[in-house]
């Protein structure tokens, strides 16, 4: 297993890794909309948190020596499934391979974030 890091998408909250490599694989921890570059979470609704969820998560990816292009599975959690049809038009845009997915409510995501989603990826 191998452990992946990267400045170019958002340090750990917890006591966990950005992302693992193992067996092939990448598995992302949960993304949330923080902006790497102030540590703050980004301003705005369920679109905006979202592309910056897209962003972080492809920047993993690519640090992990890999493409959001591989994704093979992503889990997605909303703090409202109002916003369902919002978060999948800019979700769409970023996941083109059309990878499987489950898609939840949760009552509370880290931080008061709207959108969380972690992803399995082909290496």
């Amino acid at each position: 297993m191998k452990i992946v890091s990267t400045n170019n998408a958002p340090g750990a909250i917890g006591p966990y890794s950005q992302a693992v490599i193992a067996g092939g694989m990448v598995y992302t921890s949960g993304q949330i909309a923080i902006d790497p570059a102030t540590g703050n979470m980004v301003e705005g609704g369920v679109k905006e948190q979202t592309e910056q969820v897209c962003k972080n998560v492809k920047a993993l990816l690519e640090a992990s020596g890999t493409s959001i292009e591989k994704v093979v599975k992503t889990t997605c959690f909303l703090a409202d499934m109002a916003d369902f049809a919002v978060f999948n038009e800019i979700y769409a845009g970023y996941f083109t391979g059309k990878p499987a997915r489950s898609c939840v409510a949760a009552k509370t995501l880290p931080k008061g974030a709207l959108v969380e989603v972690d992803t399995v990826c082909l290496l």
